[in-house]
């Protein structure tokens, strides 16, 4: 008979095997959990010590403070086996300590007679899977909310014309319920003498890549068929394939219905002219309307591609990331590297857009615009380099202005960079400042520029110059004349919004060989400007047990954030809704700290909530967070002392700020 227990070779065979595990194992043995085995796996997961003879409790201290020598006792009892996913531990080691995020199963392994005699342990750390996709999920939040922000109708299909996406104004506008639409549900909404014609333009759309463009009657949640315009571009990769459509809808009825009153006779128009008239005004709003809603197109190509872009490159990460993780090479910390590179080039265009849309938060404040402009000359040379002479012509009477420094810094060097490339073979660039009094300026049909005191910064250049064509297009988002991959189009809108933003605005001179000049007007600030005071940075150090409350309705904000102030020793205490927030206000004791988000569900906002708290607590110290304006400006808040931070917002940058405001700075 053949011998049914394992070789010595085979056990050696098997030892050999384990160590060279990719995931990390263990044996313990008896009821004091006493390491018989480890691989170098499970060395490197827990730090390197002395395993081997010791139990858990004995080697690895702080496990059994966080209660795994319990379960592990659970295990050893029952005979049971225990699975943990996605576990946070705390681990110490020579660097003061480090948190991962830990995937593990604890088998029981019995002996001859049926006992349980020791348990074996297999885990895996998930801790760079668990913050790679909580980055995706945010990015992916973050396309959601702008494609959900605006008015239009916008849609998404895979490069096969199958549609997956569909922002909430379709829903709210067909009034069918979400998700039904997908695939080619969608043209069961087309009127029936509609929908060959459709279908016949956007099959040719699909097949030679052209972009979809075309007038059908859609069912409206009333029941009613309504015109509507449907455009539709594609996005291509660097080969020149199609991997995906973004388009939109815009309601025309108005339109088309003008068009009729148009093609009538000349004497039956004129019978109709007086009871027509407000609604033809009304009509030809409408139409200007339909050309912004054109930029909106443009606008949504333009997020479409840079988006694509950055999501591959989180995702190309993520998966290399996997790759090797399953290889057991290394490397995995460079791609780490490159998906938060994708998500920190997401969040800037995140503010380029609230810029261009006039709608990020400012801290406005007195500046000497003089005396900003000098600090930014060296800077400024360095930018345009050695071949290109920076001039400066500065008024020594100049007004001081209100506006926020770092936005006009930011305007400043993107003026300088395009004047930079505008001189490929050297010039000058010069930098001046001036006092204007202007009367009312009307800047569009629905935008007049109050008249005023106005500090007005021109930035020249002697370059190639710009035509009419261009001109009138240079502040549209994501139009640029730069080469593909050399520019996003959102410099000049963002200079454009900030400085509408700001109570001024911004106009081109420029003529093709003569040079441009980019001109921002930004009103006078009353007062004498002082000097920014400028602080050393705080050590980051641990809470002493203060209370604070965290408003915030996203999960995965909430509970980073919620986490991180616990492991700092805070005593923390959550909501997801201002009315949920205002009720553990009045059940909790003495509250250090209230931070809360400005957008919150329920019908009380962040502002809301720190007024009706203040009413009970007049000296509670809150931080609000904010990714969008709001109507609520930093110097608005600083008088009644809230601390505002702006997302996204760095971890570290965050329990600073809690650092700084719970010690009353």
């Amino acid at each position: 008979m053949t011998d049914p227990r394992p070789s010595s070779h085979d056990l050696q065979q098997l030892q050999r095997l384990f160590l060279r595990a990719p995931a990390a194992v263990a044996w313990l043995d008896g009821p004091q959990h006493v390491f018989r085995f480890c691989n170098e796996a499970y060395l490197r997961l827990v730090g390197r010590r002395v395993l081997l003879g010791r139990s858990v409790e004995q080697a690895l201290p702080e496990l059994a403070a966080q209660g795994f020598v319990t379960v592990l006792d659970g295990v050893y009892a029952s005979g049971q086996a225990y699975v943990g996913n996605e576990v946070a531990v705390e681990l110490d080691d020579d660097e003061g300590g480090r948190r991962r995020v830990v995937d593990f199963v604890f088998q029981p392994v019995r002996g001859e007679g049926g006992a349980v005699s020791g348990i074996f342990v297999q885990a895996s750390d998930a801790t760079q899977r668990v913050a790679a996709q909580s980055a995706l999920r945010e990015s992916e939040g973050k396309f959601r909310a702008i494609t959900n922000s605006v008015d239009q109708m916008i849609w998404s299909t895979r490069p096969d014309g199958f549609h997956d996406y569909f922002n909430d104004r379709w829903y709210e506008y067909t009034g069918v319920p979400s998700g039904s639409t997908d695939g080619t549900g969608w043209s069961d909404l087309f009127h029936p003498e509609d929908r060959k014609r459709a279908w016949a333009v956007w099959s040719h759309s699909l097949e030679s890549g052209e972009p979809y463009h075309i007038e059908y009657r859609l069912r409206h949640r009333c029941g009613h068929y309504r015109w509507v315009l449907g455009r539709a571009q594609a996005v291509c990769d660097d080969a020149g394939r199609i991997v995906r459509w973004f388009g939109t809808c815009t309601d025309i009825q108005d339109i088309v219905d003008a068009r009729e009153v148009l093609r009538r006779s000349g004497a039956e128009l004129e019978r109709q002219v007086q009871v027509r008239t407000g609604q033809l005004l009304q009509a030809e709003e409408q139409l200007r309307q339909a050309h912004k809603m054109e930029a909106i197109g443009q606008l949504t190509g333009g997020i479409a591609h840079d988006f694509n872009n950055m999501l591959q490159g989180i995702v190309g990460a993520l998966e290399m990331i996997r790759r090797l993780d399953v290889a057991g090479r290394p490397g995995i910390p460079r791609f780490v590297d490159m998906a938060m590179g994708s998500a920190q080039r997401a969040a800037a265009m995140t503010h380029r857009l609230l810029a261009f849309s006039r709608q990020q938060p400012l801290a406005p404040q007195q500046v000497d615009l003089n005396a900003l402009v000098q600090s930014l000359r060296e800077l400024v040379r360095r930018t345009t380099g050695e071949a290109i002479e920076v001039a400066l012509e500065l008024a020594p009477d100049a007004w001081p202005t209100e506006c926020d420094p770092n936005q006009l810094e930011s305007a400043i060097l993107n003026l300088a960079i395009n004047a930079r490339d505008a001189m490929p073979d050297g010039g000058t660039l010069t930098l001046r400042t001036e006092n204007l009094t202007l009367g009312p300026v009307r800047l569009g049909p629905n935008d007049t520029l109050p008249g005023g005191d106005f500090v007005r910064l021109t930035v020249g250049d002697s370059g190639t110059g710009m035509p009419r064509e261009v001109i009138a297009r240079a502040f549209d988002p994501f139009f640029t004349t730069k080469p593909i991959g050399q520019g996003t189009g959102l410099g000049l809108s963002m200079v454009y919004g900030f400085a509408r933003q700001s109570g001024g605005y911004a106009a081109i001179e420029s003529e093709p060989g003569a040079g441009t000049r980019v001109a921002l007007l930004l009103p006078r600030s009353s007062g004498e400007t002082e000097p920014p005071m400028v602080l050393p940075v705080e050590e980051l150090v641990d809470g002493r047990g203060q209370t604070i409350v965290v408003v915030e309705d996203d999960e995965v904000v909430r509970t980073l954030t919620v986490e991180t102030l616990r492991n700092l020793g805070y005593v923390v205490h959550e909501a997801t809704t201002g009315v949920a927030g205002a009720r553990l206000l009045n059940l909790l004791g003495p509250v250090d700290l209230l931070l809360s988000d400005i957008g919150l569900p329920g019908g009380i906002s962040g502002k809301q909530l720190v007024d009706a708290a203040r009413a009970m607590r007049p000296d509670l110290k809150v931080i609000l967070i904010t990714g969008y304006a709001q109507e609520v400006l930093e110097a608005d808040l600083v008088g009644q002392r809230i601390g505002l931070l702006r997302k996204p917002v760095l971890i570290d940058v965050l329990l600073r700020k809690v650092q700084e405001v719970i010690r009353g700075g």
